[in-house]
């Protein structure tokens, strides 16, 4: 037979929920697997997965077939994901539309066979006319076969790395069909057979197999070391046969088929084949290693009583249009097996189309001993492959995965907390390495899917993003001697003032005039006495001069009046110290102001005060920061249903004053109770004083970014209790800034999951993110005459 036609040949006489019962009188239980991320797992983890499959696979029936197939298939992407609204969005959806990437699907199946024995011809027709009417019902014998099933693919489960779910008829369905139409799309055609080649359609196809013990080499291990990242100072891990994984960058399926065979009957078989070796021993060298394999392997089994024997066989199927390409993805092959010290099998003519029609889950229990090697469960299940693609989450930060540069969702949010508990975020990189950059990127991408932003900035970073979004956004800057134009007294009218309210503003007071002393609760409830008698005795014009004032006047009875003992509240005390703010004070300027500015704020998306003339003023620093968490808390945290960020850029020039940190936890602590996260940006981990609100801090940081860092990473992984594999990971970041595509590498974790990811943005958003040098003020100067950042941006690109 040269020719098969599916639709006159079904392999499939019925299927239930995941269950397919095969026309050969095989039943198959089919699921997919979803496996870790690339480049996630360290040798520990490829040992723990590993040890996992074992467990699950070992107490299996005998005479089970299970057929591990991962198929890989070259794919354009389609951007649909993607966000297409803004100037900068669409420019993205455009830049990675069509951009070639490998899909990779896991399928796991369970074969019950009709044959227990398992021991076939050479060759076994799969697609033979068989009489109707070989379903099984779901006997005793498949409810058994279920439940031992069910038992291996929740260990799988409970393990954690990896998950298995079962199957539906349509997805089954869709597999065989694309299976047999040589993953041809868009027609229907014929598998023609070829003693040269196997033919489906415009496919020409093609197999490597390894089916004998004398294909292995010296030893297989559960990982290896990956080439590409290690370096002197470190070991990178990849899965043993990684490399004919997703790396492979071809369109290929590779099938790992085990039968699980009964022990005593093997036993007996090595035994008799050392004995005929034995006799036959001096007759060659060949001779000589076989029977030392073999004797080997039998020593395995005899020695430990969890050995599970199976009989293996591994092929991998591949395919091209071009025929002259399959010798190149041969080699391909052929190179990736001698690294690994195996010497791969090449079918030809029959039996090369016996290899990929059996490769299909209802046929895989069709091989005979010629094609299966024997070993033990645990030297062949370091043949499976564990991990796959980036995984995109349905919404997110877009960041690139660092195989194809395609996007990935990451979700840093985590409305449901799946992964965090606080989704705050740090940022850590040295001057130079694009901090900045991702800070723009992060929350640009935030702020356009409807997050309130508070930048609070040292640097003026944000200016040229910001004005991207004409109406949305204020710009707050701090200029020597004047003031921000925030009054934490402004009300507009009595229902303003809550018991929030007076907390707050209790709270604004206390750090102003006592921020030294820890606060009681007598003197707590005597401040916010005195705030409401001021209140309720003056109407209008409300601010920390007229509140001084009020109680200047009133010092003799005003403790008196509201039965205050004077030690919980020392008017004295606080006349002198305050008097740094008011009339001729020093610092009188910060709160001078005819009009409450916040007003300005509450509508705005997103706000920047730019603090940059203050970062050496410890006592204007201080105080800013106590205005703008009084105008944060008043306007963007009145709506808890609303998302908002705060982000710390230049952080360290902040941190050198001791009472910044404290007020900074404020916000780590009240930003719990609302719908909101806090970001701060370090050039080190070192820059955070090594003390318990830093501890504070970090604990409640559990999103984590690191660009490249030339000095290392020792104190990062210290102090933020990162794993070997974490650290394995920050070492192994390189950045390309040349070529058509340039790309920074960053670590991301969130929670306990981390990776490696790439930023690759197209010229549009580059220019958009861009802080200093000529680009960006060749850009800014188009903006001055255009009055619009996008057609600034734009001008700029096309010239």
């Amino acid at each position: 037979m040269n020719k098969i036609n599916l639709s006159a040949y079904q392999p499939i006489a019925d299927i239930q929920d995941n269950i397919i019962f095969s026309n050969n009188g095989n039943v198959i239980f089919c699921y997919e697997g979803n496996l870790p991320e690339i480049y996630s797992l360290s040798e520990k983890d490829f040992e723990d997965i590993h040890g996992a499959w074992c467990q699950a696979l070992k107490s299996l029936p005998v005479g089970t077939v299970v057929h591990k197939q991962d198929i890989y298939l070259k794919r354009s992407y389609s951007s649909e994901k993607l966000p297409n609204s803004t100037f900068l969005e669409k420019a993205t959806h455009k830049h990675f539309k069509g951009r070639g990437y490998i899909e990779h699907k896991c399928y796991l199946f369970f074969i019950l066979t009709k044959n227990k024995a398992i021991n076939n011809p050479k060759y076994v027709n799969p697609l033979r006319k068989v009489s109707k009417g070989i379903v099984q019902e779901l006997d005793n014998n498949i409810n058994s076969f279920a439940n031992s099933v069910n038992d291996s693919v929740s260990f799988i489960n409970n393990s954690r790395r990896a998950s298995l779910r079962p199957l539906n008829e349509k997805e089954i369905v869709g597999l065989t069909e694309t299976y047999f139409n040589g993953f041809n799309e868009g027609f229907d055609t014929d598998i023609l057979l070829e003693n040269k080649s196997v033919n489906i359609g415009e496919n020409h196809f093609d197999a490597l197999a390894i089916n004998s013990e004398l294909c292995f080499g010296e030893s297989v291990q559960s990982s290896k070391t990956n080439e590409k990242f290690t370096s002197d100072d470190f070991v990178f891990h990849q899965g043993f046969i990684d490399g004919l994984g997703l790396t492979l960058n071809e369109n290929h399926i590779v099938n790992q088929i085990l039968y699980l065979d009964d022990k005593h009957k093997w036993r007996k078989l090595l035994d008799k084949k050392i004995e005929e070796l034995n006799k036959s021993s001096n007759f060659g060298s060949q001779n000589k290693v076989v029977l030392g394999k073999i004797q080997h392997i039998l020593d395995q089994i005899n020695a430990d009583d969890n050995a599970r024997i199976v009989r293996g066989h591994l092929n991998i199927v591949y395919w091209s249009k071009d025929a002259k390409e399959l010798d190149k993805i041969t080699s391909k092959i052929k190179t990736e097996f001698k690294e690994l010290d195996i010497i791969p099998y090449y079918p030809r003519g029959e039996e090369r189309k016996n290899y990929i029609l059996n490769s299909y889950c209802c046929f895989s229990s069709n091989f005979s001993n010629n094609d299966l090697y024997v070993t033990d469960l645990k030297h062949a299940l370091c043949l499976f492959i564990n991990n796959t693609n980036y995984k995109s989450d349905t919404t997110g930060i877009i960041f690139n995965d660092r195989e194809h540069n395609i996007p990935v969702l990451k979700d840093v949010w985590d409305e449901h907390k799946k992964r965090i508990k606080a989704r705050n975020f740090a940022i850590f990189a040295p001057t130079g390495e694009g901090k900045s950059f991702l800070a723009n990127n992060i929350l640009r991408q935030y702020f356009e899917s409807g997050v309130r932003l508070v930048i609070i900035d040292l640097g003026g970073s944000y200016t040229k993003f910001a004005k991207l979004y004409p109406e949305q956004y204020t710009i707050l800057r701090y200029e020597s001697g004047k003031n921000l134009g925030i009054n934490p007294f402004y009300i507009s009218n009595q229902t303003d003032l809550t018991p929030e309210r007076l907390e707050d503003l209790s709270v604004f007071l206390f750090e102003l005039f006592a921020s030294d002393l820890k606060i009681t609760k007598a003197q707590s409830v005597s401040v916010k006495k005195i705030l409401r008698h001021y209140y309720d005795s003056t109407s209008e014009k409300h601010s920390l001069e007229s509140f001084y004032v009020f109680i200047e006047r009133n010092q003799e009875n005003l403790l008196d009046t509201l039965k205050i003992h004077p030690d919980y509240f020392n008017v004295t005390s606080f006349l002198h110290v305050m008097s740094e703010y008011v009339g001729d004070g020093l610092y009188t300027f910060l709160f001078e102001l005819g009009e409450d500015q916040t007003y300005k704020i509450e509508d705005k998306r997103l706000i920047v005060f730019e603090l940059d003339e203050v970062k050496d003023n410890k006592e204007i620093l201080s105080v800013m920061l106590k205005l703008i968490k009084s105008a944060i808390q008043r306007t963007i945290w009145k709506n808890r249903a609303e998302k908002g960020i705060i982000l710390f850029d230049e952080f360290a020039k902040q941190l050198k004053f001791e009472n910044v940190l404290e007020s900074v936890e404020f916000y780590y602590q009240a930003i719990r109770k609302q719908n909101g996260a806090i970001g701060i940006i370090l050039q080190s981990i070192n820059q955070l004083p090594n003390n318990s609100t830093s501890a504070s801090i970090l604990e409640n940081t559990q999103v984590i970014y690191s660009l490249n860092n030339e000095k290392g990473y020792t104190e990062l992984v210290k102090r933020l209790n990162l794993s070997s594999h974490d650290l394995n990971q920050l070492k192994s970041i390189k950045n390309n800034l040349s070529g058509p595509r340039k790309y920074t590498e960053m670590f991301i974790k969130i929670g306990k999951e981390s990776n490696i990811f790439r930023l690759e943005v197209p010229e549009e958003v580059y220019a958009a993110y861009l802080t200093d040098g000529q680009e960006n003020e060749a850009i800014i100067a188009i903006y001055e005459k255009t009055g619009s950042m996008e057609e600034a941006i734009k001008i700029y690109i096309n010239s």
